[in-house]
């Protein structure tokens, strides 16, 4: 009886076991070894397609010997210069040879972009910065500014206070509004309050827009480094965000008071860009408007807001609590104004 026993949970074992590599062998397959997200228009968990070499370099170097290595600055020195290469690279004519390839591996659907004929791209740049129809991106209840937006093509994790990002997902030494935005006194404000963080993958489209309406208060833009911004990396005990090269805006509001929206540039990322009417004081933004746009890469965007203003929808809290980001399309809701 006790060897039948045991025969039967060896099979078992053998069985789960060999389901479990063959699971893992079709998603090799299928480049499907990214962040694991739910895609929020269908509430289905998956997995981010990535190229292999990129997945394995990531666990190579966001490891606790390299986090101790990154001290001698010669780890942010090999990325920040690989990084502008890159970026050079993909604006010569014959990057666009690698438009066709790039389309297929992540199965973008060209019909909801303008130009649709990737022929009519003349490099791999400006094909990155390609701009979607106005048919293919609605704008959650456009016209009401107590509903905030999603600014764009990415996967979102939300938190009612600074405090739970670092506690939930963002793990960096130095990681704080102040460091943020370089300033203390402008990060007063934000003290505690409500914070969502976006992240983009190469295959995103990569302009961002405004989350809400209001008039531009100030905008900064930061130097710094480009590390990638995989959640890996993001949950290590480096600086990412606060040490990436970035663009910040605030943008006064009737409805939410300040509001703070930082572009935050990565690995490849060539310029993180603003619009020029951001850059003046006063110019007026209205919810789903352009802000600006990244170049080449994977790259990230952080939105603050005053303690007590806003009420994230509860299906963006709920997966955050549970430290999954949610797939989420430019113009969909990203939450309320909080009821007093």
């Amino acid at each position: 009886m006790a060897i039948e026993l045991l025969t039967e949970v060896a099979r078992r074992y053998a069985s789960d076991t060999l389901d479990y590599l063959l699971g893992w062998s079709k998603l090799i397959q299928n480049r499907e070894v990214g962040w694991l997200t739910m895609d929020r228009k269908t509430g289905n968990m998956i997995r981010e397609q990535q190229p292999l070499f990129q997945k394995l370099r990531l666990l190579l170097l966001f490891n606790p010997f390299i986090e101790w290595l990154d001290r001698t600055w010669i780890f942010r020195y090999y990325l920040h210069e690989n990084s502008i290469k890159e970026g050079k690279r993909e604006t010569n004519p014959r990057s666009k040879s690698k438009i066709q390839p790039f389309v297929e591996f992540y199965g973008i659907d060209m019909t909801q972009f303008q130009p649709s004929d990737i022929n009519a791209y003349e490099t791999f740049e400006d094909f990155f910065v390609r701009e979607h129809t106005a048919e293919s991106r609605p704008i959650y209840k456009k016209d009401d500014d107590a509903y905030a937006i999603v600014p764009a093509d990415c996967r979102v994790v939300v938190y009612p206070s600074v405090h739970m990002a670092q506690k939930l997902w963002i793990k960096g030494r130095n990681f704080s509004l102040t460091n943020l935005l370089g300033d203390e006194k402008l990060a007063e404000k934000f003290v505690d309050g409500p914070i969502a963080s976006f992240r983009l993958s190469p295959q995103d489209y990569h302009r961002y827009h405004s989350p809400v309406t209001g008039k531009v208060k100030w905008w900064k833009k930061f130097g710094g480094e480009y590390y990638n911004v995989d959640p890996l990396n993001l949950r290590s005990h480096i600086d990412v965000l606060t040490t990436n090269a970035r663009c910040a805006v605030c943008l006064e509001t009737e409805k939410y008071g300040d509001v703070v929206f930082v572009a935050i540039g990565a690995t490849d990322v060539g310029t993180v860009n603003f619009n020029d009417n951001i850059k003046i004081e006063g110019t007026w933004i209205c919810k789903g408007d352009e802000i600006g746009r990244f170049e080449f890469g994977g790259s990230s965007i952080i939105v603050a807001f005053e303690k007590g203003r806003i009420d994230f929808d509860d299906d963006l809290l709920e997966r955050s609590k549970e430290k999954i980001m949610v797939d989420v399309e430019y113009g969909m809701s990203l939450g309320r104004l909080q009821e007093k």
